[in-house]
């Protein structure tokens, strides 16, 4: 039987589920509420459309990650300077916590995933040698 691409999809979909279950279960946090978290800590006073943009979430979906995160206490929101109207976000010293608790030796990444961080991690390598 030949290997369809959607084959790899799914095993890489189930892969990303498990390793869902195991963030929610050692830290509390669902994949997007730790993604945003990570985005801050990259890019800091974010606006919401912003944060949609770079996760590749709807407008409805990035705010119910924002209010998740805001009613944990993990990112606060701030007016923007220029226009009373624009929020933009960033991390607490709580989100800086939480997001530093996040490591790679307290979670096990499930062999597809781990397969696929190499590679990355190889060519980054090479780009940079």
């Amino acid at each position: 039987m030949e290997d369809f691409c959607i084959c790899d999809i799914r095993r890489i979909y189930k892969a990303i589920a498990q390793f869902e279950v195991q963030l929610q279960t050692v830290l509390g946090l669902n994949l997007n509420e730790a993604m945003l978290l990570c985005l801050l800590s990259d890019k800091d006073h974010l606006s919401a459309g912003e944060i949609a943009d770079a996760m590749m979430l709807t407008r409805s979906n990035a705010s119910k990650v924002i209010s998740s995160l805001e009613n944990a206490s993990l990112i606060r929101r701030h007016l923007c300077k220029d226009d009373a109207r624009c929020m933009r976000f960033s991390l607490t010293k709580n989100g800086v916590e939480k997001l530093n608790a996040v490591h790679c030796k307290k979670l096990q990444l499930p062999d597809e995933l781990q397969q696929l961080v190499e590679q990355r991690k190889e060519a980054t390598d090479s780009e940079q040698g």
